[in-house]
């Protein structure tokens, strides 16, 4: 589905990745690990389009994304969460996620202007399914809330569902649990699951909780100093020795 290969990018003379190559197969959910300034931001800013590579190629179903703008790879079919929340936080939560459906909506400015029946329509239809993403996060009780006056947990749910408004077949997730407690982690692990077994969604999840790597993904790959220096299950990983050294220390049973 997503393959990546030698794919470099270099910010003056820091080489924040060097020769990459990483696959995401349909309907799996594929785990990046490392340490802080590894590179994994600049990988998924590169797959989302919001940079682009020195050198390499990016295909999703065979089609080039290197050098696609960011609404045009969403429009293909991949969305995505930041690190940094970025919600609007002055809409309600179910206004965050009916703006997130326009991205395929069928209805015209001139529609919109005269408020014809067709936008009427789509209008009663996304606010429908937005809806139904606030219920299967547990949120339909936060629909009329400001965003950025919602817990930090709920914001980070909300923020994943409102990637899903955008009808994606592959899921970008950059540390989507950064700020919540085990609890809520395990919670948002079954909802991720969840989107690839009920969904049939593939998706590539960066992440430091190794308890979520561990509950959630099928395969890893681990980026230090912007190289990939292992892949495999998490069995294979947890028990790399380049990896315990790089990144997991020397406690690493701890973590499984």
């Amino acid at each position: 589905m997503l393959e990546l290969h030698d794919v470099s990018r270099s910010f003056g003379g820091l080489k924040a990745l060097s020769s990459v190559t990483l696959c995401v197969p349909p309907r799996r959910i594929v785990g990046l690990i490392g340490p802080n300034g590894a590179g994994k931001t600049t990988l998924i800013n590169i797959i989302s389009g919001l940079d682009h590579p020195d050198s390499g190629t990016i295909t999703f179903e065979g089609v080039p994304l290197q050098n696609a703008a960011p609404h045009r790879i969403t429009r293909l079919g991949i969305a995505r969460t930041y690190q940094n929340i970025r919600l609007f936080d002055e809409m309600t939560a179910l206004q965050n996620l009916i703006i997130a459906q326009h991205s395929r909506s069928r209805a015209t400015l001139l529609d919109a202007v005269i408020f014809a029946p067709r936008y009427r329509q789509e209008e009663r239809n996304l606010r429908q399914q937005a809806l139904t993403l606030l219920e299967r996060f547990g949120l339909e009780g936060a629909a009329h809330i400001a965003a950025g006056n919602l817990p930090y947990g709920d914001q980070r749910r909300l923020e994943i569902a409102r990637a899903l408004a955008t009808g994606p077949r592959l899921l970008l997730l950059d540390e989507p649990t950064a700020g919540m407690n085990p609890a809520e982690t395990r919670t948002l692990g079954e909802h991720i699951l969840k989107l690839r077994e009920d969904d049939g969604i593939a998706i590539l999840v960066i992440e430091h909780d190794m308890a979520l790597i561990h509950q959630v993904c099928d395969e890893i790959y681990v980026l230090n100093f912007g190289e990939i220096i292992a892949n495999g299950t998490p069995d294979e990983i947890k028990a790399n020795p380049a990896v315990i050294e790089a990144y997991l220390g020397s406690d690493h049973d701890d973590i499984a």
